[in-house]
């Protein structure tokens, strides 16, 4: 099965042999189970582009090929012991392992759960919208490693309509992924209600209303993906400043005043400030179906270590007291870290990738067209040194690791130009963030979790990241997610780095399948593209 990403635990050829010829009529899916009756009407929907025709034989006066849905509590045992935290919130990571059999008259999907059911509907719509005119029979059986597979985006930054999201769900739902995290705000925009009648800041009809919100939620369960808010403090609060002026600045370090530019941040120990937070907080949390809100904690530019402590505890108690479970930036960890608490690990200095001399500063076009000096430069690493222990921080106080390396995970970095198509060199123009080195697809998918050393049992997860600092729509955030999602789905799925020269090759197949869904993505020149 070498079409499939993220490529499976096993697969078995049938000894009969035989082929699956999926243009050869049009397509039914079928359950004869009434509980997975919801399962089917949303694999109906989501295989659409793909599966062609879906109406009775009597009307077609063809042959019908199914794809048929199959709850069996005899479905094999995880081939791959799945590990880390199940974003549902269950003390068990999520069962979402299946088995998969193709015939000569279609594909039967079986599994223990309705998500295992689900899980493997997609690996046969892949295989359908990817295959070169056949699919050769046989069984394959299939498990996750890593229970939390995310994928983050910035809608604060690059807004994204509701149904601009519900397309990204539909792209991360085909290949395995279960977590959307949303970046809801920033020092950019404000994207939730705000309490008090408070207008969220941006254009008046770029912002989410508690409705869409929640049937963005109902959408993405359909599909088995939990949705984490993001409410990003005591830091990144200019849209929170302008809708709520008068709040007043934390507690700033000795000697920072008129270096360099900031927005200074909440200061918890206010009790007006703390008042409305906790009520932006509650009411976040009250519409939210998933257990997790995430509370940000990132680049807390211009507050003292004790006035940061204070603010991400109360930031923490805040959403414990509202019935959910906070996750928070590495950062966060220096305020402490318990053996409940979930951190996303995303920076230290040397993934920065930041030069020493101005000598190597000068073959740096990407930092100095991003207005880089030398003097910035050593501010950085001297603001992000403490990053360089974090990981170890959340090790030691018992806590779990959410992994999005800046370095490989975080898909807003440009592409390198000698990997961008010609066709395609205006539209990617800017593209991605300024200061990150760029790279081709294969960077991405050379990263493997292992590099940090972190015991399993410690992993939550695994989280791609996009921010939205250059979004101006959807093509242009598919075109950085894609194809790089697809190899990092790979990896959270399987726990492993995948053969670059076998990956590229699969790679290809998958424009068909993006192409299908009207998804832009980047035709790189590292790929036989089919």
């Amino acid at each position: 099965m070498d079409v499939v990403i993220p490529g499976p635990a096993e697969w078995t050829a049938a000894v009969t042999g035989g082929n699956l010829r999926p243009a050869a009529g049009p397509w039914r899916v079928v359950a004869t189970d009434r509980r997975l009756a919801p399962v089917a009407r949303t694999v109906g929907t989501l295989l659409a582009p793909h599966l062609g025709d879906h109406r009775p034989p009597e009307a077609t006066g063809s042959t019908v090929l199914t794809l048929e849905l199959v709850l069996d509590t005899a479905a094999p045992a995880p081939r791959r012991p799945s590990v880390g935290v199940c974003p549902r919130g269950t003390a068990e990571p999520c069962d979402e392992s299946h088995r998969l059999t193709v015939t000569e008259s279609g594909i039967i999907c079986r599994a223990a759960t309705p998500e295992g059911v689900f899980r493997a509907a997609t690996t046969a719509l892949q295989t359908i919208a990817t295959a070169a005119g056949r699919i050769p029979c046989g069984e394959l059986t299939d498990a996750p490693h890593y229970a939390w597979r995310g994928l983050m985006v910035d809608p604060a930054r690059g807004y994204l309509t509701p149904a601009e999201l519900r397309r990204i769900v539909d792209l991360a739902a085909l290949y395995k992924l279960n977590v959307l995290h949303l970046h809801l705000t920033d020092n950019e925009a404000w994207r939730l209600p705000l309490p008090g009648g408070a207008r969220p800041t941006g254009a008046p009809e770029e912002y989410y209303t508690a409705d869409d919100y929640r049937d963005l939620q109902v959408y993405a369960a359909e599909r088995f993906i939990t949705v984490v808010p993001e409410i990003d403090l005591p830091g990144h609060c200019a849209a929170l400043r302008e809708a709520v002026p008068g709040l007043p600045a934390a507690p700033a370090p000795e000697g920072l005043s008129g270096r360099f530019p900031y927005v200074p941040p909440l200061d918890l120990a206010d009790p007006g400030t703390r008042a409305l937070v906790a009520s932006v907080l509650t009411d976040v949390c009250g519409l939210t179906d998933g257990p997790y809100v995430h509370i940000g904690g990132d680049e807390a530019v211009g507050m003292t270590a004790d006035s940061f402590v204070l603010a991400v505890r109360e930031l923490r108690a805040l959403v414990r007291a509202a019935g959910k479970r906070p996750l928070a930036w590495q950062e966060a960890s220096r305020a402490g870290v318990a053996p409940d608490d979930i951190t996303q690990f995303w920076v230290d200095v040397p993934m920065m990738d930041l030069p020493d001399t101005q000598e190597e500063l000068d073959h740096r076009p990407d930092l100095l067209a991003a207005g880089h000096t030398l003097d910035l430069i050593r501010a950085l690493k001297k603001f992000f040194a403490p990053a360089d222990h974090d990981l170890a921080r959340i090790l030691d106080g018992g806590g779990r690791v959410l992994l999005s390396p800046q370095s490989h995970l975080y898909l807003d970095r440009p592409y390198a130009p000698d990997v961008i198509p010609p066709e395609q060199a205006e539209a990617t123009a800017g593209l991605g963030f300024a200061a990150y080195r760029p790279r081709g697809v294969r960077h991405t998918a050379a990263w493997g979790p292992a590099a940090y050393g972190i015991p399993e049992e410690r992993m939550a997860g695994i989280e791609a990241t996009l921010f939205g600092e250059s979004i101006r729509g959807l093509d242009d955030l598919t075109t950085l997610l894609l194809p790089r999602l697809a190899s990092v789905a790979h990896t959270a799925w399987t726990g492993r780095t995948p053969d670059w020269d076998t990956h590229r090759q699969v790679l290809a197949r998958h424009g068909r399948l993006w192409d299908d869904r009207g998804l832009r993505y980047l035709a790189s020149t590292e790929i036989p593209w089919a």
